[in-house]
């Protein structure tokens, strides 16, 4: 059976990894400081964080219409999996389900399955990346869908941010949460609840003590054993190692990959940002 696995631009795959032609992915679009950035292989990262940084007010962003996920369907493929942001932080899923439907008035042949990741940047690429596993291996579509589904529900996402700001303004952190972080510059571990919001876990006086608050995360986990862990970085490729070097130390990961943030991710991890998901 042939298959295509759809993805917004929030799944932060690496540039090896897109060279798969089962892989498609559908820009969203950030709208900072008077300028438009379109979240596809043109995006530049440096001038959106400049962008961000000299304005006062939040970055905006814009999810593909269902026309735009309708086009990454169409082309021959019998399978089409689909992964999108947490339904609960973007309009992206509801458009990718809405260019579902469309497929299926026009090809009701097709199987198409929209998943909602319940994550974002590092989950979604995990998702994504277990799809291709299973459909590359000739199993049927809804033992994929099934077994895929299952993998979202024990996903773990964790993130620490050097920068809050961006959250702040756009809502995505309770008033108490703003008021605090604000007032003492503290750091937060955060995380995605099983429904796909965004959760505090913990917080520190440091980025570097909150990011070992995530990695002890991680390892009191007896679930984390054997599996992929994702490690997304915002412009701080040397601190997204050092994660990988205390995760070697005191996991028992399979192995561990580092990816680039996107636009999307960018907007939200801003600065200095890690993503990870396991």
């Amino acid at each position: 059976m042939s298959f295509k696995i759809v993805v917004d631009s929030c799944c932060d795959l690496s540039p090896q990894m897109l060279k798969d032609p089962c892989f498609v992915k559908v820009p969203l679009t950030i709208r900072s400081n008077g300028s438009t950035f379109v979240d596809d292989e043109g995006f530049d990262q440096a001038d959106l964080l400049w962008s961000m940084r000299q304005s006062e007010d939040a970055p905006s962003t814009s999810c593909p219409s269902p026309q735009s996920y309708l086009d990454a369907y169409r082309g021959g493929a019998e399978d089409v999996y689909v992964v999108t942001l947490s339904a609960l932080l973007s309009g992206s899923h509801n458009s990718a389900v809405q260019g579902k439907l469309l497929l299926e008035e026009e090809e009701p042949q097709v199987n198409v399955h929209v998943f909602n990741s319940c994550s974002a940047s590092s989950g979604e690429v995990l998702t994504a990346l277990k799809i291709r596993e299973l459909a590359s291996s000739g199993m049927a579509f809804k033992h994929v869908v099934r077994e895929v589904e299952q993998f979202i529900y024990q996903m773990q996402t964790l993130f620490v941010l050097e920068s809050l700001e961006n959250l702040r303004k756009n809502g995505r952190l309770t008033r108490l949460q703003a008021v605090v972080t604000g007032a003492l510059k503290i750091k937060l571990l955060m995380a995605a609840t099983p429904e796909g919001e965004i959760c505090k876990l913990g917080q520190a006086l440091t980025t570097r003590q909150a990011l070992v608050k995530m990695v002890d995360k991680m390892a009191s986990d007896p679930g984390h054993q054997g599996k992929t862990l994702a490690i997304t970085h915002c412009n701080c490729l040397e601190r997204a190692f050092q994660v990988k070097d205390m995760v070697e130390a005191k996991c028992k990961f399979a192995q561990t990959i580092i990816l680039e943030a996107g636009g999307i991710t960018s907007v939200y991890a801003n600065d200095g940002g890690i993503v990870t998901a396991y």
